[in-house]
């Protein structure tokens, strides 16, 4: 086994130099003005928001319902959300389960029938 000492000696490896040496970051100096710079401004913006907003003329003439009809999985969804909320705003007392789901139902489907 040969001893440390038979062996060569690694070379040095180089280090960064010194903070001394090192070429300075460019520094942040927001706000300084430095010789021949002008200060900053706001820039306005280049068009003014219109007074009225403009309306866009339909393309095509519409019967006034253009609603997709919705699945069943949806309608089952919209209940099930519905009857949650019931449920939350009673501090979901046991027992009231099939009330909270029969009046979220019969409250989709009124909505429902009424967007017909």
């Amino acid at each position: 086994m040969a001893k440390a000492k038979d062996r060569p000696a690694a070379a040095p490896k180089e280090r960064p130099a010194p903070a001394k040496e090192r070429p300075a970051a460019p520094s942040k100096t927001a706000g300084v003005r430095t010789p021949g710079s002008r200060p900053m401004q706001a820039r306005k913006p280049t068009r003014a928001a219109p007074d009225t907003p403009q309306v866009r003329s339909p393309e095509r003439e519409t019967s006034g319902n253009t609603q997709s009809k919705l699945s069943p999985e949806e309608v089952y969804r919209l209940i099930q959300e519905s009857a949650y909320f019931k449920a939350k705003a009673r501090g979901f007392e046991p027992g009231h389960e099939v009330q909270d789901w029969i009046e979220a139902e019969q409250e989709v489907r009124r909505r429902l029938e009424g967007r017909t």
